[in-house]
């Protein structure tokens, strides 16, 4: 089994940070790509940012310049430091990760729970 667990939402007043983490645990054998999606109420889950194992990132144009992702690969973490929050970032977001759980299987996807980001105005 495989979990990932987020953590650093809350609630932000707009023009604030947050910085959120995610941990992968349990039967682990490799992670590659790593990322943050998001769903605000009423929308579909869109794509935030993500990283690969070396540290190449993309993220969607409306985050650029203001969210930066990263990882610890020997601590099994990816983070999403989000800079000038505004409202329209509010949403629950979601960790997601491609994981190997040993050599013979391939990578899956895995996905935490959520933690939710509000911002005021």
């Amino acid at each position: 089994q495989v979990q990932l667990v987020e953590s650093g939402g809350g609630l932000v007043q707009a023009g604030g940070s947050l910085r959120l983490s995610c941990t992968a645990s349990g039967s682990i054998f490799s992670i590659g790509d790593m990322g943050w999606y998001r769903q605000a109420p009423g929308k579909q889950r869109e794509l935030v940012a993500t990283i690969t194992p070396v540290g190449s990132t993309s993220s969607a144009d409306s985050v650029k310049g203001r969210f930066t992702i990263s990882r610890d690969n020997a601590e099994n973490t990816v983070y999403l430091q989000m800079n000038s929050l505004k409202p329209e970032d509010t949403a629950i977001y979601y960790c997601n990760a491609r994981i190997r759980r040993n050599r013979y299987m391939d990578y899956e996807a895995s996905w935490g729970r959520g933690t939710q980001v509000t911002v005021s105005s």
